[in-house]
């Protein structure tokens, strides 16, 4: 056995592995990408597969592909979206900008694999790419999957996280604790009202992605090359998006200008957008849970993360926030990433928008990475964290600023004098209160009841 067959394409005959089920296309592509190790996302090609087994449906009931090829192509098809033959899709990400070369590659794969199922020779070309193009493919590949994979995994991540809160807020209403503002101490606030805050920034999430799907569901195929439709049925468009929507569940439906599907990513770059507003809340609440977790004797000490790795190679003992801190490092990425999609959305010239591929791996890395990490966030570190109530009752009873439930009462001068004498003296608000104010400590203690002050509202 020889360890390469020769391949033909219109440039010429090209070596390819033996073993490959691609061909000359995409051992070109190999060949002139050496770039980043990265090969496009596994969901990318599984759905680039998905949509060679639609388009072959619709061309088999449009009489336009003959039976014994269509269903090879879609068994071959099929075999790729189950997971198989993952190593043939070795493509850099940085390839050329329209993703030629990732559709050739899947074109290449299931025609090898029908040629074998059919028995009889299946065109890459002819066969698995009729009606279709890789510029109106590849759109609608990244939209396609970015919806599977908003459905399959950042909505149901999302929802975890925030119900996973919102249980955590319900078990700790009873506890109140010293507000903070500009890092310093502030009116108290109970931790139910405190984390209320962070469920509401993922409901609100959700809201957005929910929000921006229906454009998403709106696909490029049926556009071909640029825009027309030349070499497609008129009515393939339409039967694409029906049969789509009827193997995946989603409403998906050919966008009313394939100019714009081809040209432009406004779509991904608005959903990578509402990613971007996710990644700044998990940064907020990840810092707060490690400003919370601080210490646990010289930081603020109000929580415990539960323990699960040790946090030093040289400190025994030490344990570190590190769900919060991967988080953050995911956030971190998000951001990066959609900085990213913006660059490459706007990089449409007329009629095709060329860095298609950048779009689609950031995107899906983007989703990956928050539904995940909301996961983790919710089992690892907000589910099981406790808290040292006796550290939270001994700042909130010393903390000076409880004095502003007397404003209306005695006035903002007096209690800024009262909060200044109780933190100089190192003693709770109530004490100096009576000394310097002609009201009663029982009265004190109705005013400066911490609980109490967290309804808002003025005391009576």
């Amino acid at each position: 056995m020889t360890e390469h067959r020769l391949e033909k394409d219109s440039m010429g005959e090209l070596e390819v592995p033996a073993t490959a089920l691609y061909a000359a296309q995409t051992q070109r592509a190999i060949n002139n990408f050496p770039i980043s190790g990265l090969a496009m996302p596994p969901a990318f090609i599984k759905t680039v597969a998905l949509i060679k087994k639609t388009a072959a449906k619709v061309n088999m009931d449009l009489g336009e592909l003959e039976p014994v090829l269509g269903n090879a192509i879609i068994e071959a098809a099929q075999r790729i979206i189950d997971g198989q033959h993952a190593d043939q899709f070795p493509i850099d990400v940085f390839q050329t900008g329209s993703g030629t070369s990732t559709n050739m590659n899947v074109n290449e794969v299931l025609a090898h694999l029908a040629t074998q199922i059919a028995g009889q020779a299946v065109s890459a070309n002819d066969h698995v790419n009729m009606g279709q193009s890789s510029n109106d493919v590849i759109p609608t590949a990244i939209h396609v999957s970015a919806a599977i994979q908003c459905q399959q995994k950042l909505l149901p991540g999302l929802t975890h996280l925030a119900e996973t809160i919102e249980q955590k807020a319900v078990a700790l209403d009873h506890i109140t604790k010293t507000g903070r503002t500009h890092l310093m101490d502030a009116m108290p606030v109970r931790m139910s009202q405190e984390l209320g805050g962070w469920a509401l920034q993922m409901r609100n999430s959700m809201e957005r992605i929910n929000a921006t799907l229906p454009r998403v569901y709106k696909l490029a195929q049926g556009g071909t090359a640029v825009g027309t439709g030349i070499n497609a049925d008129p009515r393939f468009a339409l039967q694409f998006a029906e049969v789509l929507s009827a193997e995946t569940g989603l409403p998906f439906q050919p966008n009313g200008s394939f100019f714009e599907s081809l040209s432009a990513q406004d779509a991904l770059v608005e959903l990578s957008g509402q990613m971007k507003v996710i990644a700044v809340s998990l940064m907020k609440i990840a810092n707060d849970l490690r400003w919370m977790n601080s210490g646990p004797l010289a930081g603020l000490g109000e929580i415990e993360l539960p323990a699960l790795q040790p946090g030093s190679s040289i400190m025994p003992g030490k344990v570190n926030p590190v769900i919060p801190e991967a988080t953050a490092m995911v956030a971190a990425q998000v951001i990066g990433n959609d900085a990213t999609i913006t660059i490459a959305g706007q990089s449409g010239s007329f009629q095709l928008n060329v860095m298609l591929p950048v779009i689609a791996y950031n995107s899906l890395q983007s989703i990956e990475l928050l539904g995940n990490v909301s996961r983790l966030l919710a089992d690892k570190a907000i589910a099981g964290f406790t808290v040292r109530e006796g550290n939270l009752q001994q700042a909130l009873a010393k903390n000076p600023i409880l004095v502003t439930a007397l404003n209306p009462i005695i006035g903002y001068a007096k209690a800024a004098e009262i909060a200044k004498a109780a933190y100089k003296q190192g003693r709770p608000i109530i004490e100096v209160a009576a000394e310097m104010t002609e009201l009663s400590l029982e009265e004190l203690a109705k005013l400066l009841e911490p609980r109490h002050l967290t309804h808002g509202g003025i005391n009576e």
